[in-house]
Parts: C-alpha cells; sequence; structure tokens
C-alpha cells in the first residue's frame, strides 16, 4: 500500500500495517462488486426474448443486494481508516477482467454470460474471504455473508443452464462470450 493510503488509524487490536492491508484486500472487492452492479442492472436493461420478465425481474433483487453489499464493504474500509475507491476510474483502473461484452441478448445468452461473471465474482470473493482469515474476523465474517448471497445468486442464474440431468450448458466455456454462446446452442437443443 502506497504511503497516501497507509491509514494514521485503524480499529483496535489491528496494527496500522494490517489495517491497510485489509482494506487494500477489500478496495478489490469493492471494485469488482461496483462492476457486478452495473452489469447486473446492464443485463436487467438488455434481456429480450422468452423469459424476459422473469429474468428481468429477478436480476433486481440482486443489484439491490449487491449495492448493499457495496456499502457495506465501503463502510469497513473507512472504518479500518483508508478512505474508499468508488469512482468509475478507480473500477477501470483496478479492473483485472474484461469488460461485459453482451448488448442487447437473449435472456439465455445473458444468462450464460453472467455464469461466467459469477464464477469469477466468487472465485475472487472466496479467495480475499481465506487472505483475512488471520488478519481480521470482521472483515472475514463480511465477506463470508456476501459469498452466501453471490452463490445462491449463482444458483439462480445456473438454474437456467442445467438440464435436468444436472449438466450445465457453459460447462466447457472459455470466457463470458463462449458461455453466452454455449448456452443459446444449448437452448436450440444443438448442443
Amino acid at each position: 500500500m502506497s504511503a497516501a493510503r497507509l491509514p494514521k488509524y485503524t480499529v483496535p487490536s489491528l496494527t496500522v500495517e494490517t489495517g491497510a492491508k485489509v482494506a487494500e484486500i477489500l478496495q478489490q472487492r469493492l471494485d469488482a462488486l461496483n462492476d457486478l452492479q452495473l452489469t447486473l442492472k446492464h443485463i436487467h436493461w438488455n434481456v429480450v426474448g422468452p423469459h424476459f420478465i422473469a429474468v428481468h425481474e429477478m436480476i433486481d433483487p440482486q443489484v439491490d443486494a449487491v449495492r448493499e453489499m457495496v456499502d457495506t464493504i465501503a463502510e469497513r474500509i473507512a472504518t479500518l481508516g483508508v478512505a474508499p475507491q468508488g469512482t468509475p476510474g478507480a473500477i477501470v483502473a483496478n479492473r483485472t477482467w474484461d469488460d461485459y461484452s453482451l448488448g442487447r441478448a437473449s435472456t439465455i445468452a445473458h444468462l450464460g454470460a453472467l455464469d461466467t461473471v459469477y464464477q469469477g465474482v466468487i472465485s475472487d470473493h472466496r479467495a480475499a474471504a481465506t487472505a483475512t482469515e488471520d488478519l481480521d474476523d470482521v472483515t472475514n465474517d463480511i465477506l463470508i455473508g456476501h459469498l452466501q448471497e453471490l452463490e445462491l445468486f449463482h444458483w439462480f442464474v445456473r438454474a437456467h443452464l442445467e438440464s435436468a440431468g444436472g449438466s450445465l450448458s457453459t460447462t466447457d466455456a472459455d470466457g463470458e462470450s463462449e458461455s453466452a454462446k454455449l448456452a443459446e446452442k444449448d437452448a436450440r437443443g444443438t448442443a
């Protein structure tokens, strides 16, 4: 962490250095969740075709829940004595993932792509929970609570992509675009 971001104080029982390290981990999650809420709203606006209303309405509660996660993480960063960075420029500068590429597309294509998005967010969130396990119980608890909700939302998405036999149409996909294509192909019955 740069000297400019090193806090002058942190929560009782943590060193300033530990508080800064935890805040840095949380900043990465803040960037990812801010991006996720925007992506979810983008999907909400751009789904078309069969099951439009079901997917359109399924997404809004996810947006609201992720916005709550964003607020919780930003407030935890501030509590640790560091200024949370929530600007669009910070998200773009700090992200390690590609921008969501689908515009107006079928519900199944968006859900296929969203499967990949959730896989990345959840994997990185779990890594952050592991990284904070021995550093800060409060932060770790926050991240674990978020994981429960994120995994539930992922299940909602995957339920649209799963066959009666339990196979996912996106299993062998390499990235969001390929996930969208495989989901559409499976929905047409040409898998």
